[in-house]
């Protein structure tokens, strides 16, 4: 199953306006995607296209976090939203 990190780079974290665009993001994808906190166990992982999971999840400016997802263009899914997480969205 292909995964990547990612850090990050919003000063709120995964909250309110970055935690909404990265839901809808994820949820566009043609494949299911899942987020965790780096270390927790794949079994674990939060659906990334939901607003819940995502607040729930608690991720900070600075953590990392692991998205998961399997199928058709999972690569490149994964590849969009890391850019996403890696790209402070308070300031856009």
């Amino acid at each position: 199953m292909p995964e990547r990190e990612a850090t990050i780079a919003s000063r709120v974290g995964l909250h309110a306006r970055p935690a909404s665009l990265f839901a809808e993001a994820a949820a566009a994808q043609p494949v299911e995607v899942t987020i965790a906190m780096q270390g927790e166990p794949a079994e674990e992982a939060l659906d990334a296209s939901s607003m819940l999971s995502l607040m729930s999840l608690g991720a900070s400016h600075g953590d990392v976090v692991v998205l998961r997802a399997e199928g058709d263009g999972a690569d490149a899914a994964l590849d969009e939203l890391v850019k996403i997480l890696e790209t402070d969205l308070d300031a856009t």
